[in-house]
């Protein structure tokens, strides 16, 4: 997850930027997905990414929100070139056959990489507003973990079968 930026000059508002392209990235990339993969029974991968994307944009409202809030329509100072796969998932990581296992997977490890990110950039923070909201995000991140680890138990026997050819995809 490469990431051009000096954690240690960041203020709230970059900080919140940057979350919000974070967020950004990521639900663009899973409604990438969702229309790559289309949809063709309910709980299939294009399904589940579709989920994804949805609750991505959640949170970038909540964020974005946030911004506005504090600091109405300042143009950002960062751009979306700091960042590349901070949460999103790789770009070639889905299989037009892919078990909703698989496609969970991905959304975890995604999840998990999220995590990792505030985590690490919290190492460099030294505003505390800014080290404040990188410490929500990121209990916020082991939350979605969690979310999609319980989804991935509920899952029905089979879940963890690719499909083989499109006779499959209607069961």
């Amino acid at each position: 997850m490469p990431v051009n930026l000096d954690f240690s000059t960041l203020d709230l508002m970059d900080a919140l930027d940057l979350a919000i392209m974070i967020e950004v990235e990521a639900w663009e990339r899973y409604k990438f997905f969702a229309e790559q993969m289309g949809h063709r029974f309910a709980g299939d991968a294009g399904s589940i990414f579709e989920t994804m994307a949805k609750n991505e944009a959640k949170h970038g409202s909540q964020l974005h929100d946030r911004r506005k809030e504090l600091f109405g329509d300042a143009a950002p100072r960062i751009s979306r070139t700091a960042i590349f796969d901070v949460e999103a998932p790789e770009v070639g990581a889905p299989r037009l056959n892919m078990s909703p296992l698989k496609a969970f997977q991905l959304a975890l490890d995604s999840e998990e990489k999220a995590f990792w990110f505030y985590d690490e950039a919290l190492k460099h923070v030294t505003d505390p507003a800014v080290r404040k909201l990188f410490s929500e995000l990121r209990d916020e991140e082991t939350q979605h973990v969690r979310m999609v680890k319980g989804a991935i138990e509920a899952l029905p026997p089979g879940s963890d079968v690719d499909f083989e050819n499109e006779d499959d995809w209607g069961r």
